[in-house]
């Protein structure tokens, strides 16, 4: 069986705003983003600062969830 490749977080994210329902605007509104910024990033034509990653992230109420343990150093 082979095994399922996770899609990168940018992918994950971009996803998680267009399934939100939530219009651009409402999103740059409450969270103080640049709506053109935001628009290029879900578009896929440019990247977002880490600052805005992790507003948007928390107004979508997103975590990250790892789809296998960290390996354990020196043991």
């Amino acid at each position: 069986m082979a095994k399922k490749k996770s899609a990168k977080l940018t992918d994950q994210l971009r996803a998680a705003v267009v399934e939100s329902g939530l219009t651009l605007g409402q999103i740059t509104r409450d969270t103080g983003i640049d709506k053109s910024a935001l628009s290029r990033f879900v578009n896929g034509e440019r990247g977002v600062s880490m600052e805005a990653l992790d507003k948007v992230g928390e107004y979508l109420g997103l975590r990250i969830v790892g789809d296998k343990p960290r390996a354990r150093k020196g043991r």
